[in-house]
C-alpha cells in the first residue's frame, strides 16, 4: 500500500522511512521554495521573451527552442542561487546540513505534443536506481509554473514491492557522464542515446498523479517507478528537482528494496554537503557503489520515531 502524505510533522528520520516503504509526501510551498520558483520564472522568462515560456513551442522552430535550452538549463543548475536556495528548502524541511547531500537542481522541459528527445525527453516508466542512483536516494521536484493531470508524473505503486523486467544491466553511469549526458543537445527531433526502460509490456493502470500549485514540494524514493505523462496540455511544463541523500543512509546501506535495478556505476559523487558543499569521504562513495546492486538485495531503514496511525490524503491527488 502507497500512502500520500500531505505536510505531515515527519522528521527528516520518519520522512525517509516512509518513502523507503514506498509512501509519498507532499509540502506546501515554503518562502524558500516560491524563491526558487521565482529565480526559475525570472531565467526562463528572460530565455523566451517575448513568448510567455509555457506557451513559447508555439512561436518557436525546434532547434532554435533546443538552442535556448542548451544555454537557459546548465545556467540554471550552475547557478549559486539555485544551490543556496536547494540548501534552504532542505533546511525548512528539516534536513540534517552536516548529515544531508544533495545533487545540483535541475531544470526540466516537457513540452506538449511537440519534443521528445535530449533536454525535452519524456521518460517512458522507469526508476531512478535504474539510472544508477544509490537505493537511499530521495527525490524533491516542484513545478514552476501551475500543473495540470495531463502534464505531470505517474506513479505506478503497485511495483514499489514487485520487479519490473528493464534494461538497465546495460546501463554504466561513466559511460554517460562521458558520452550520453554531454549530447543531450544534439537530440533534437529523435532520442537515440541507450537508456533503462521498460522491456516487457506491464499494466501500469491505475496510476497516481499528484498535483501541487507552483513551489509545492513533492518528495518520493528513487526507487518508485515512475513516468513522465504525455504531454497533451498544450503548454510547456517547466519543473525543478534536485536529488538528496543522508549519510547514515549511505554508511549503513538504508534505503528501499532493489528488486531490479542492475545497472554499474553510481551518482554518490555528484552529492554535495548541505553545510559546506563538501563531498561525501572517498570511502563511502565505494562502499555506497558497490552496495544493493543485486536485484532482491535486503532494505534497511534509518532509525526514526514509530509510525504514526493518521494518515491524511492531500486534494488534488489522483489515483
Amino acid at each position: 500500500m502507497t500512502v500520500l502524505y500531505f505536510d505531515p510533522p515527519f522528521s527528516d528520520d520518519e520522512r525517509r522511512s516512509r518513502l523507503f516503504g514506498g509512501d509519498l509526501v507532499v509540502y506546501p510551498a515554503t518562502a524558500r521554495s516560491m524563491a526558487l520558483v521565482a529565480f526559475a520564472r525570472e531565467m526562463v522568462e528572460r530565455a523566451f521573451a517575448p513568448h510567455p515560456p509555457p506557451l513559447a513551442q508555439r512561436h518557436l522552430g525546434r532547434q532554435a527552442y533546443v538552442d535556448i535550452l542548451a544555454g537557459l538549463k546548465p545556467a540554471f543548475t550552475n547557478h549559486p542561487r539555485s544551490t543556496d536556495l536547494v540548501r534552504g528548502i532542505l533546511a525548512d524541511l528539516g534536513a540534517d546540513p552536516a548529515e544531508t547531500y544533495f545533487d545540483v537542481p535541475r531544470l526540466r522541459t516537457m513540452t506538449s505534443e511537440y519534443l521528445n528527445a535530449g533536454l525535452t525527453l519524456q521518460f517512458s516508466p522507469h526508476r531512478d536506481t535504474w539510472f544508477s542512483a544509490p537505493m537511499c536516494q530521495v527525490n524533491y521536484w516542484l513545478p514552476v509554473y501551475e500543473v495540470a493531470e495531463d502534464n505531470v508524473m505517474a506513479f505506478h505503486p503497485a511495483y514499489f514491492a514487485a520487479a519490473a523486467p528493464n534494461s538497465s544491466r546495460e546501463y554504466d553511469y561513466a559511460e554517460w557522464l562521458a558520452h550520453g549526458r554531454t549530447a543531450a543537445a544534439r537530440q533534437v527531433e529523435t532520442e537515440t542515446r541507450p537508456q533503462p526502460r521498460l522491456v516487457a509490456e506491464l499494466p501500469l493502470d491505475p496510476d497516481l498523479r499528484v498535483i501541487t500549485p507552483p513551489g509545492g514540494i513533492l518528495a518520493f524514493s528513487g526507487a518508485q517507478l515512475h513516468t513522465t505523462v504525455p504531454n497533451t496540455s498544450g503548454r510547456t511544463r517547466f519543473s525543478i528537482d534536485f536529488r538528496v541523500v543522508h549519510r547514515r543512509d549511505v554508511e549503513a546501506g538504508a534505503g528501499a528494496r532493489n528488486l531490479d535495478s542492475e545497472c554499474t556505476g553510481s551518482t554518490l559523487g555528484d552529492f554535495r554537503r548541505m553545510s559546506d558543499l563538501a563531498p561525501l569521504p572517498p570511502e563511502l562513495l565505494v562502499a555506497g557503489a558497490g552496495r544493493a546492486r543485486t536485484a532482491g538485495a535486503l532494505s534497511a531503514a534509518p532509525a526514526g520515531p514509530a509510525p504514526r496511525v493518521h494518515r491524511p490524503r492531500p486534494s488534488g491527488a489522483r489515483s
